[in-house]
């Protein structure tokens, strides 16, 4: 904020020199997306945040309004789990390689496709803790709450973008993909066109040792999980042509032998 009355426009000196920003860390714990960030300027030490806009004058005690703000500043909501990357980049930060604002949010990605997202699934089983797989296990009750995903996929469907789901399944198949084939309906109801290949029939074709999504044919963001099928939370994201075109043709030769969801009965 500005320290001196009637400053309105800081100069040039004031403004970040244009050279890429170490990234420090990122709010691991943000609900939805991973936006709140902390980034250093290398050479001057200055910090760079990333956050919610404050807007609304309730946000600060009346003894703590900002005084002699200028118009081209704003107040910026940093959540208490960013404590440690905002002390690590007041003391320096010690990994000086890390560039960018960070994993990019699959909110934004999908908002900037334009044509087409698909998405491929390789595994058999993937977290087995989840609660609702355990009720449907014990019951077999099939109600799960797509809400959420439905209000993120419906609308990009809406304005055009074709979003498809491959399933590689082994069969007979686990008690995981009966599950998830009996909850597909959400995936439906968002708009995703799904189909289920079942590995035998995918034997003879290539495939990646990861799941991925791939955004407009462009940019391809493989995950990993673990042993047990659990996500890691580790994306690697591939946008170089070269290595991004095989990836088309495998998915679709692997597309034209899967088995519509409304025709695929799990054995």
């Amino acid at each position: 904020m500005s320290n001196e009355p009637g400053r309105e426009h800081p100069s040039d000196a004031d403004q970040p020199p244009s050279i890429t920003p170490i990234f420090v860390g990122i709010d691991e714990k943000s609900p939805a997306n991973k936006c709140p960030a902390v980034l250093v300027i290398p050479g001057t030490g200055d910090l760079l945040q990333v956050g919610r806009r404050v807007t609304d004058p309730g946000g600060f005690p009346e003894t703590a309004q900002p005084r002699g703000r200028g118009h081209d500043e704003v107040a910026i909501w940093t959540p208490a789990n960013l404590r440690p990357a905002l002390l690590e980049a007041l003391t320096g930060p010690e990994n000086t390689d890390r560039h960018g604002p960070g994993e990019p949010a699959f909110e934004d990605l999908l908002a900037s496709t334009t044509r087409s997202v698909v998405h491929l699934e390789a595994r058999d089983t993937y977290d087995p803790n989840d609660p609702a797989f355990h009720k449907w296990q014990q019951d077999g009750d099939a109600s799960y709450d797509w809400d959420a995903w439905i209000d993120l996929v419906r609308p990009a469907v809406e304005r055009g973008v074709r979003f498809r789901r491959l399933r590689i399944v082994s069969e007979p198949v686990s008690d995981y993909i009966r599950w998830e084939h009996a909850i597909s309906h959400g995936n439906i109801a968002a708009g995703e066109e799904l189909r289920w290949l079942p590995r035998h029939l995918a034997f003879d074709l290539p495939h990646p040792v990861a799941d991925f999504f791939m955004w407009d044919q462009r940019l391809v963001a493989y995950n990993f999980t673990d042993g047990n099928g659990v996500d890691t939370n580790r994306m690697e994201y591939i946008a170089d042509p070269r290595h991004v075109l095989p990836v088309v043709g495998m998915f679709e030769m692997l597309w034209e032998r899967g088995i519509r969801h409304a025709d695929y009965i799990p054995t």
